[in-house]
């Protein structure tokens, strides 16, 4: 690999023109896809196989109308008073119009909502007494027909006595055959009247039934609607009121152009004297990339570059070839947007890492390339080597960034696996552009890219090094001692200065200044490991308390309109109003239309009995009357303890009924899941880029105590680095200062994210430090001394590089976008864990203590490691820069 980047770097140094225009092409075919193949990014996320995602399934084969995506729109008087009619009759006239905006299934006016609610609740009031005075009525009328039949049935006894008596007297038979014949029609009107009598208490029962039962349903109706008191969508003052949009596509699917579509229909004619506001499932959108932030970054990294590489020109390449490898990358991925759904944060990671490690792989080559010149190296032959050498650690570099963060793939996760490949992208661009393009513009700037007062020095170090080698006539051969330390030791040639590492004498390359290089002290090297190893820990103690999930309208900036709607809903209707659930209910087979309402009380008292409940409102049951759904709403917002527990207890709840089973789904049960999903990935990954590492440094090193400690090293960088964002976003601590003005969980992704990329710069760091270790015990350094100019070797360039990635990353930290705040500290914290503390204090400190047994590798494993040159030792050797006069 050495050789055939050598010679890449020498014909892009020889054909510099025709390396820039290749580039020019594959930027402006990648720009040409881009406009041809983008189709915008979703602001949603979503976890294949969830519940939720079950849940939405269901919902969209029995009742589509509420498996899409919906939003809120919220309209507030400015001054807190009362909404007046006219600007009711405003905001309902912009709801009626908004039903053919496109994919928008329905939209609620709250006013016409509000008063039907009340008009049910007064209903139910209005009803109660009418049944009470039906009842009362209908009692009386019991009362009156209990006298009249007390009444008859005195009638009948005096008929049945005078019948009696008639039939006892002595009277002629014709005469008593007459009276008799009389009492038969007073006991036949007596009957009649008994029959009416009788028919009436019929009536009376059965009205009194009649009432029972609807005294009934309206006390099942009345209890359901006692669920739902805390749901409203006109604040008791009246100075508030919520528009619900729901929409046709799931949120997915949705698109950013629907989205916009609604936010202009409710602005482009504003309310007199009322504001207007949407909540995240409608305003939040493609989060801004680059920023104030990230132009600052880059100044900064511009700034590093000049005082490393010491003019400006030099400074401007790694800028410059930076910049067109993010668009090359960023364009690339948004290529296939169209083919593809991509999350809006899917290109973020690859901006990211292809401005940080773009500059910094530019920086590396650039660096060894510049030392070379004023060692009195030949340009285009200094330019070879520096690609060969320097070049070949950086792909190297590149390569472990790029597995692992390909490995984003195993997670199972559609949208992290996307992510982590445009990541790797964006890095792949990078290599390829600093082994290519970067020597294609070194030979253009020829030794311009020193200083006038460089390039004088420069001169004097060719001169005399040519001086020598002509009274000599050729140079001595060089010695092979550097492949492998046995040899070193075999060898009966001295030992060669390790000055001939690429970043040996970093700031006046001189051998003697590298061998003047004393170790530190043991006591030094223990309290440094002690030191550091606990602050770390102390750093890493809020991780114990770390909170996943997804950022909802709090989390937004507080002069957005999300943030606004957030507020708003919160204040007006309670916090829980932001957090709504949607439970499902599977309803028996052959539930008759009748029972439907008994089933519904049912389900709500059970769903209404949980702890942290609000409110509970049915809001529809399926044709064929076998799902019915629910809308919950819970005590707190989204993002709270108990919310999330709420979920959980919905969902482990018994069959209601002995075979009613209940699905939970909802934007916020959504968000649940998917931070559910990712904590669950997380202890894999974390384990197999841990294994990744170890099993590369074995190979670089040819160690296994090394591996072992840069490995243990990353794992504590990287729980610092979850305390550290943990304390800011979790806690609250400094989120004055780093806009963080409403704590809450940590991005669901974010450890993931930082496992896969933290590792790839920590290999970085570890590997232009402790090769430079490695050769120089190889060449015959005592162990602690060699540790001691390995270091010294690396430092600069290595300082450089963190610096230049602490400043790029920490530019994302002045993003509004929460998702990108939180990705750009925690991978600006990262770098200063991982770089200045476990690589430049920590991992010192105990190579030193190991001393010679930290390069120990088993006879047979060192047989089977293959021996890789990543430095290009070998390649120093067979092309030794000098100068041609």
């Amino acid at each position: 690999m050495a050789e055939l980047l050598h010679r890449l770097g020498t014909f892009a140094a020889r054909r510099a023109w025709t390396v820039i225009v290749a580039w020019a092409v594959i930027l402006g075919v990648v720009v040409g896809g881009f406009l041809l193949g983008s189709k915008g990014l979703s602001s949603s996320f979503d976890i294949p196989g969830t519940a939720s995602g079950d849940v939405i399934a269901k919902l969209q084969e029995e009742l589509p109308d509420f498996s899409g995506a919906s939003g809120a729109v919220v309209f507030r008087t400015a001054d807190g008073s009362a909404l007046t009619d006219e600007q009711k009759s405003e905001i309902s006239g912009l709801v009626a119009s908004a039903g053919d905006l496109p994919d928008v299934a329905r939209v609620t006016d709250p006013f016409s909502t509000q008063q039907q609610l009340d008009d049910q609740r007064q209903q139910v009031v209005d009803g109660r007494q009418q049944l009470a005075d039906a009842r009362a009525q209908a009692e009386s009328g019991a009362q009156q027909l209990d006298a009249g039949t007390a009444q008859l049935d005195a009638g009948q006894q005096q008929l049945d006595a005078a019948r009696a008596q008639l039939e006892a007297a002595p009277l002629p038979t014709a005469q008593k055959q007459a009276q008799l014949e009389a009492l038969d029609q007073q006991q036949a009107q007596l009957d009649q009247q008994r029959a009416a009598l009788a028919q009436q208490q019929t009536q009376v029962t059965d009205g009194l039934a009649q009432i029972s039962a609807q005294e009934t349903q309206l006390a099942d109706g009345a209890e359901l609607l006692s669920f739902a008191d805390a749901i409203r969508l006109v604040s008791d003052d009246a100075s508030t009121a919520i528009v619900n949009v729901g929409f046709s596509e799931p949120r997915l699917e949705l698109s950013e152009a629907s989205k916009d579509a609604v936010v202009e229909h409710f602005t482009a004619e504003p309310v007199p004297g009322v504001d207007v506001a949407f909540n995240t499932e409608i305003a939040q959108g493609v989060p801004e990339i680059l920023g104030v932030g990230e132009a600052i970054g880059v100044a900064i990294a511009a700034i590093v570059l000049v005082v490393v590489l010491g003019s400006v020109l030099a400074a401007a390449f790694p800028i410059v070839t930076a910049l067109v490898g993010v668009a090359i990358g960023a364009m690339a991925t948004l290529s296939f947007s169209g083919v593809v759904q991509m999350a809006s944060v899917t290109p973020i990671l690859g901006v990211m890492l292809g401005l940080a490690v773009g500059i910094d792989y530019a920086l590396f080559i650039l660096y060894r390339h510049r030392r070379q010149l004023l060692q009195g190296a030949e340009v285009v032959e200094s330019i070879g080597l520096a690609n060969g050498t320097a070049g070949n650690a950086v792909v190297f570099a590149g390569t472990t960034v790029i597995v692992a963060l390909l490995a984003l793939n195993i997670t199972g996760i559609p949208f992290l696996g996307l992510m982590g490949t445009a990541g790797a992208v964006s890095v792949l661009v990078a290599v390829l552009i600093a082994v290519s393009l970067i020597p294609a513009l070194l030979g253009l700037a020829g030794p311009r890219i020193l200083t006038r007062k460089a390039r004088a020095r420069a001169t004097a170090a060719a001169d005399a090094m040519e001086r020598p080698r002509r009274a000599a006539g050729s140079a001595p051969a060089p010695v092979d001692s550097a492949e492998h330390p046995r040899r070193a030791a075999r060898s009966a040639e001295p030992p060669v200065a390790s000055a001939e590492h690429p970043r040996r004498a970093a700031r006046t390359g001189s051998i003697a200044t590298v061998s003047a290089v004393k170790p530190m002290s043991t006591l030094r090297a223990v309290l440094t490991m002690v030191i550091a190893t606990l602050a770390l820990l102390v750093v890493a103690i809020p991780a114990l308390s770390m909170r996943l999930g997804l950022p909802d309208g709090g989390s937004e900036a507080e002069d957005s309109i999300a943030y606004q709607a957030f507020t708003w809903t919160d204040q007006a209707f309670g916090a829980g109003a932001n957090a709504p659930l949607l439970v499902t209910a599977t309803l028996p087979a052959g539930t008759a239309e009748a029972d439907v309402q008994g089933i519904q009380l049912d389900v709500a008292r059970e769903l209404f009995a949980q702890d942290d409940v609000a409110a509970v409102a049915p809001v529809a049951v399926s044709d064929d009357r076998t799902l019915a759904a629910f809308q919950v709403i819970p005590k707190e917002g989204p993002n709270a303890v108990s919310t999330e527990q709420l979920v959980r207890d919905l969902r482990s709840l018994p069959a209601v009924d002995g075979d009613i089973e209940l699905g939970v789904a909802g934007a916020a049960a959504i968000n649940i899941d998917i931070s559910e999903g990712l904590a669950d990935v997380l202890p894999i990954y974390l384990v197999v880029v841990v294994g990744l590492s170890f099993l590369i440094m074995i190979m670089v090193f040819r160690s296994l105590l090394v591996p072992l400690i840069a490995t243990v090293g990353f794992v504590l960088s990287l729980f610092a680095t979850y305390g550290a964002v943990t304390a800011v976003f979790q806690w609250g601590w400094l989120g004055g200062i780093l806009g963080v003005h409403n704590p809450g969980p940590i991005l669901s992704f974010l450890p993931v994210i930082l496992v896969g990329i933290l590792f790839g710069l920590a290999m970085d760091y570890q590997l232009f430090l402790a090769t430079g270790m490695r050769e120089a015990w190889a060449h015959g350094a005592a162990p602690r001394l060699a540790v001691a100019q390995g270091f010294r070797a690396g430092r600069t360039v290595v300082t450089a590089a963190a610096i230049i990635m602490i400043a790029v990353f920490s530019g994302f930290i002045a993003s509004d976008a929460v998702i990108i705040k939180s990705m750009g500290l925690g991978l600006a914290l990262g770098v200063l864990f991982d770089a200045f503390i476990v690589r430049m204090l920590l991992i010192p400190a105990i190579m030193h203590v190991l001393g010679g047994s930290a390069w120990w590798l088993p006879r047979w494993l060192d047989r089977i490691v293959p021996n890789v040159d990543v430095e290009g030792s070998a390649l120093e050797r067979r092309h030794p820069a000098h100068h041609d006069a």
